[in-house]
């Protein structure tokens, strides 16, 4: 993992640069995201349960939000800098989080541990960038 301060996404492939939008490294098609989103909330409230910390991208998703939970962002449209994006599902912990950190951080974030966004329109992103919904929440 490697922070960045700017990144670009490209609509229907992912973040320029991230494996699943390359085609490379270890992963199953099944379990690709065009982008992966955890809210700074979780991590914390993961990090409680653990003996490590996970704000060196341990956690291993593309993208990290302060301000709300990743369930606010169900069945939504929004904005982050010049990029647009889409809800598409919850993304479940795989077994690697424990080998990079020497925890069981799979469990300690449960079904908090992120979700997969579709990019709709390519853009930037930048540290600081802020969150903007497109539509009202339904449900």
């Amino acid at each position: 993992m490697e922070s960045l301060d700017i990144a670009e996404v490209l609509a229907g492939q992912g973040l320029r640069g991230d494996r699943y939008c390359s085609g490379t490294g270890h992963w199953h098609r099944v379990e690709s995201c065009e982008l992966t989103l955890i809210s700074q909330h979780d991590l914390e409230r993961a990090s409680r349960r653990l003996a490590v910390g996970l704000d060196q991208g341990q956690h291993r998703r593309n993208l990290v939000v302060a301000g709300l939970r990743t369930r606010d962002l169900a069945q939504r449209r929004f904005r982050i800098g010049s990029a647009r994006f889409e809800y598409w599902k919850p993304r479940p912990p795989c077994g690697y989080l424990n080998q990079v950190t020497g925890e069981n951080t799979a469990r300690a974030l449960g079904p908090h541990s992120g979700v997969c966004l579709r990019i709709l329109e390519s853009g930037r992103i930048r540290v600081g960038d802020i969150l903007e919904f497109e539509d009202t929440a339904t449900g």
